[in-house]
């Protein structure tokens, strides 16, 4: 076998794509801090305990190792939301809004799909110390200028709230096993399994489950599940709520769909969850919702919102069409050579002294030349 070959979904990141990369971390990461968010770097390796306080599936997900200094389990991050609100549980730790951003490296154990890395490059924002509407609603908003940055066009957001779910299996006695079947029929929108798997349950709920498969669509599903969902407060409360968002969202002209039985991350999230889909991809470029019981593990339960993206793969699906250009130069210090490529690179351009000496424009991406003209100044040229 050959050593140089990489694991599976483990890659390196060319030029061209890491430039692009590194522009929209700069980019997105400046947006974030002119609308207050605190960037934060959390250590890639961590004690297990903390690392997998979201319950089973991150603890899956998760590569560990031994600690040769206290001989305690560890863990490469595979999700950094968790290290996040660690820090503002105990290193931050007031009692008022606190705006976190982040953007990093995660390890996972197997990829989110087939055409997925295992090394997602993770950035996002945070939003802790505000239960309102109001928080939800700004972290959209941050998410659609997150979008524009990159350029996507055209995406969809698509939302649910999980009280609804867990309200309807709250008095079921389900075990772990069965809910998570149970999740994975919901996922797959399979009717026939979820019939199946809530025969135990009350007569009322069970049917309001089977219907969830169904509700999909436009806010046309909203007052469709209002009629045939139960009346019960927590159920409304979430219907009301997906209302409210829908109605301050699309004065922003965001397109807005809803999905009752996607239940992605019902172990992580409580409250409104939220996924965004554009154009040809296969699997969604934005997650989010509420985490409020997030904190609860560090001891201190505040209520938080935010969303992440895996930059590795925009840049995957979003290639940059737009490749910056380089000046090539001539080798050498004399007549002013130097102050003027000096002068061009603080000017922001790229800036390649060639040599070996034949001035050939093909290389480095170079589409100009710096030559010297008549009047003896260097001159840039196009060639």
């Amino acid at each position: 076998m050959n050593q140089w070959i990489l694991p599976d979904y483990v890659e390196d990141i060319l030029p061209d794509e890491a430039v692009y990369l590194e522009s929209l971390r700069r980019s997105i990461l400046d947006l974030y801090h002119s609308n207050g968010y605190l960037y934060v770097v959390p250590p890639m390796l961590e004690y297990i305990e903390s690392l997998n306080s979201n319950g089973q599936d991150m603890d899956l997900d998760t590569f560990k190792v031994v600690d040769q200094l206290s001989g305690r389990l560890m863990g490469v991050r595979a999700d950094i939301t968790p290290q996040v609100a660690r820090i503002d549980a105990h290193l931050i730790h007031n009692e008022e809004v606190t705006r976190l951003s982040y953007a990093g490296s995660v390890l996972r154990t197997k990829p989110a799909s087939f055409l997925q890395s295992r090394e997602p490059f993770q950035i996002g924002a945070e939003l802790y110390g505000y239960k309102g509407i109001e928080a939800d609603i700004e972290i959209q908003m941050l998410l659609v200028e997150t979008l524009k940055i990159i350029g996507i066009q055209n995406a969809v957001f698509d939302f649910n709230h999980l009280d609804i779910f867990m309200t309807l299996i709250q008095s079921s006695g389900i075990n772990r096993e069965k809910l998570n079947d149970l999740y994975e029929a919901m996922q797959k929108k399979d009717k026939s399994e979820v019939i199946s798997i809530t025969k135990p349950f009350n007569k009322k709920n069970r049917e309001a489950l089977i219907q969830l498969v169904s509700l999909y669509g436009d806010e046309k599903i909203l007052k469709e599940a209002e009629k045939i969902l139960p009346q019960d407060k927590l159920i409304k409360n979430a219907l009301q709520f997906l209302n409210q968002m829908n109605k301050v969202l699309k004065q922003s002209n965001i397109k807005i769909s809803y999905d009752l039985s996607d239940i992605r991350g019902y172990q992580y999230h409580n409250g409104l969850v939220f996924s965004v889909y554009a154009d040809k991809c296969y699997s969604p470029i934005a997650l989010g919702g509420r985490y409020d019981n997030i904190g609860a593990s560090f001891g201190r339960n505040r209520p938080a919102t935010g969303f992440t993206m895996d930059l590795k793969n925009i840049v995957t699906l979003f290639p940059n069409s737009k490749k910056a250009k380089g000046i090539l130069a001539p080798q050498g210090n004399k007549d002013g050579l130097d102050v003027a490529i000096k002068n061009l690179r603080q000017k922001g351009e790229i800036v390649v002294v060639d040599l070996f000496g034949n001035m050939k424009t093909i290389q480095n991406n170079c589409d100009r030349i710096l030559i010297k003209d008549i009047g003896k100044a260097w001159k840039v040229k196009t060639v």
